[in-house]
């Protein structure tokens, strides 16, 4: 790993202060730029001009600027980062939904003035979400994230309403806007997002097969998630697959070997991962919530969705998106499987003679601080993907993106930017699930079954939430 992180960037972003505490990878090391508005700056990710001209792209993305300034985003705590963009959209959706109803409403029922503004509805409500969640950012952040994250929104705000001339319209919208906020955040108080996020006293496992803290990571991340109450699903384990294979199985044996010849870093740990493929693996590094709504931005844009539609996709795919993560935290630790790190280091323990131990495998990345199965990025991937396609109609959805977890010279924020192409939703998805093999953090099976648990998550989401109006 020393070798690969050499041509990496060596300046933390501001994010990654937090990776020590909460299992992100710290050896891989990101800049991000930002705009005066604050707002992350993601060269080519959209359509020229089209967040300027659509308020909620524009504050979907300023949004993920103030979540990187919180520490919260690229790589650290997809937790927190989930929540907050579900709460943010689901508010901007029913503040536009109280000046004209297209779509039901997912919580407040207001009626607003028909001439409110709806860029100062949307700014209100993004504003009155983000800053008291991101101020609340949990132990063991820095005492000195969630400010900085709550004043890239004000930053952002100052700029927004400073565009909208005054007026009663601007009044009105603003008024709206903050009672969307309002009744969100009233509703998600005491919802279970306070559990401790670094748990190190969590009781580790000791029999093969059995999850147990991974090297470097002395501690549980967000064991306790999976109690935070969803935003769509019934019960966060509505979804819960059935058990992780036997270790004495073809199928565990399987899994084993294919992830040990192509996740080791590749200079300690032979690896036998193309160059493409090392590419796979580093570029959907970058947290699923801040990826996913940077592809859904590109596709908005693409499309021309205006304020309405594209209040209603974020809206549906970050509370789909949030209850990914409840939902697969659930099945993390009721099943606490262990990690293909722990595996191979202590094959000689499992009972199958099929597996060889290797006492100093290494990952190509470090692996974080919670249970194999099933994988949670590929949740996310396949819950986005299913609600895109949902939204959409199709899962012919052709677009390109960047990542802000390659190495430097071909991250977002370089000329020299790396950009992968799809044709279509599922394909992206079925890539950032390979990617957890390839990094060496997951086996097949829980890769798998992630991609299942989350398009069912995301099928649910569409079906349910804000849907058109008579």
């Amino acid at each position: 790993m020393r070798g690969m992180t050499r041509g990496m960037t060596r300046g933390m972003a501001a994010a990654a202060r937090g990776a020590l505490a909460l299992g992100a990878v710290v050896t891989l090391t990101v800049s991000v730029a930002t705009s005066a508005a604050g707002h992350e700056e993601r060269p080519g990710s959209r359509a020229p001009g089209s967040a300027a001209q659509n308020a909620v792209l524009a504050w979907n993305a300023y949004a993920g600027s103030a979540a990187i300034a919180a520490c919260i985003a690229p790589v650290d705590n997809p937790l927190t980062e989930s929540r907050a963009y579900a709460m943010t959209q689901i508010a901007v959706h029913d503040a536009l939904n109280s000046i004209q109803r297209r779509f039901a409403p997912y919580l407040y029922d207001g009626r607003a003035p028909r001439w409110a503004s709806p860029e100062a509805a949307v700014a209100a409500a993004a504003h009155d979400v983000l800053v008291p969640t991101l101020l609340a950012v949990p132990a063991p952040f820095p005492a000195s994230c969630g400010p900085a994250g709550a004043a890239s929104v004000e930053a952002s705000y100052t700029a927004a309403l400073a565009a909208i001339p005054d007026s009663p319209a601007k009044t009105a919208g603003i008024a709206t806007g903050r009672a969307a906020a309002a009744a969100v955040l009233a509703s998600r108080s005491g919802d279970g997002s306070d559990t401790p996020l670094a748990v190190p006293g969590f009781p580790q496992g000791t029999t093969p097969g059995a999850w147990r803290f991974t090297p470097d990571r002395p501690f549980a991340f967000g064991p306790g998630w999976g109690t935070v109450t969803p935003f769509v699903v019934d019960d966060a384990a509505q979804f819960l697959p059935g058990p992780p294979p036997a270790l004495t199985s073809r199928q565990y044996t399987r899994d084993f070997a294919e992830v040990k010849a192509l996740g080791g870093n590749g200079t300690t740990t032979p690896s036998a991962r193309t160059a493409d493929q090392t590419q796979v693996a580093l570029f959907w590094l970058e947290s699923s919530p801040l990826m996913w709504n940077a592809i859904a931005r590109t596709i908005a844009a693409d499309r021309g969705l205006d304020l309405w539609q594209s209040a209603r996709l974020f809206g549906v795919l970050d509370a789909a998106l949030a209850d990914g993560y409840i939902t697969s935290f659930t099945t993390k630790y009721h099943y606490l499987f262990w990690r293909p790190v722990t595996a191979i280091r202590e094959a000689a323990t499992d009972g199958n003679p099929r597996t060889v131990a290797d006492p100093t495998w290494t990952p190509l990345a470090t692996t974080p601080a919670i249970p194999d199965y099933e994988s949670a990025h590929a949740v996310e991937g396949a819950t986005a993907a299913a609600v895109l396609r949902g939204i959409l109609g199709t899962d012919r959805v052709a677009f390109s993106a960047c990542s802000l977890t390659l190495p430097a010279g071909s991250t977002c924020t370089d000329a020299g930017a790396v950009r992968r192409s799809f044709s279509r939703l599922s394909q992206a998805a079925a890539e950032n699930g390979e990617s957890r093999v390839l990094i060496g953090f997951h086996f097949r099976t829980a890769v798998e079954k992630g991609l299942e648990l989350g398009t069912a998550v995301g099928d649910l989401a569409v079906q349910r939430l804000m849907r058109p109006a008579r």
